[in-house]
């Protein structure tokens, strides 16, 4: 089944699985971005002014398209998150280690690329986060410090047992998702990058998108224009320490006002 009717049936079932192309808070949960953000808790974006960008990649590593990849961020001096399916670093070892010596950062986006729901998340999250964590730290001899969720999807569970895992729960700029995985082309990918970028966004691609060319494509286009508006590609975790002085975060108690679980 596709990634678009899975996600359609998630939410048919009224799961709150959320798609790469939906990056609201998800459907049932009991807090959302207004609640997470504020904390720290979940991250879409940074808020500087200093001129930097961080690019994530999720889905792979993948064989032709990661090591290309590699190649155009090396070209540019970029540097960029991974968040890395745990069955293919067990697949292709290699390509994460690559990656992590050349300076990126590797991020955890479950074993098999989960699905998590209201339902479901207490029963898969530590065996998914786990067994892909075993995989990276035999690539790459260390522990990511940054999760994922699939589709986007969050609710407390996922963002208690991330942080008790030592993990950052990291999403993405609303405005920055490419929709590359769902192959728009590369012109696409192109404009939704370039017409939107801010200091401080998180911008969503994927360097493992079957039968597809589009995205290596996209950043033959991308890298060059954002060096020349005099922007940095940084990880995830180096555009975080640009985050300007956090605002204080409103207390709440009268969570019967939210909805959800």
């Amino acid at each position: 089944m596709r990634k678009w009717q899975t996600l359609a049936l998630a939410l048919l079932l009224g799961t709150g699985s959320l798609s790469c192309a939906s990056p609201a808070a998800a459907l049932g949960a009991p807090k959302g971005r207004d609640y997470y953000e504020p904390r720290g808790e979940i991250v879409w974006e940074v808020a500087t002014d200093d001129k930097v960008v961080a690019i994530t990649f999720d889905d792979g590593p993948d064989p032709t398209q990661t090591p290309a990849i590699l190649h155009l961020l090396d070209q540019y001096q970029a540097k960029a998150t991974f968040f890395v399916i745990g069955n293919r670093v067990s697949r292709f070892p290699e390509l994460v280690k690559t990656a992590s010596a050349k300076g990126h950062e590797i991020g955890n986006h479950t074993y098999n690329h989960t699905y998590f729901s209201a339902g479901n998340t207490a029963r898969l999250f530590d065996k998914e986060v786990t067994l892909t964590e075993e995989s990276i730290y035999n690539a790459i001899g260390k522990h990511s410090a940054l999760f994922r969720p699939p589709g986007g999807y969050y609710n407390s569970i996922i963002v208690n047992s991330s942080h008790a895992k030592g993990m950052q729960v990291i999403l993405w700029s609303w405005h920055q998702d490419t929709k590359d995985w769902a192959r728009p082309g590369a012109n696409r990918i192109i404009n939704k990058v370039l017409n939107n970028l801010h200091s401080g966004d998180i911008i969503l691609m994927h360097d493992h998108v079957e039968g597809s060319t589009q995205t290596v494509a996209a950043l033959k286009a991308i890298l060059p224009e954002i060096q020349k508006r005099g922007y940095r590609c940084v990880t995830v975790s180096e555009l975080m320490k640009h985050q300007k002085h956090a605002q204080p975060v409103k207390d709440s108690h009268d969570e019967s006002k939210r909805s959800g679980l």
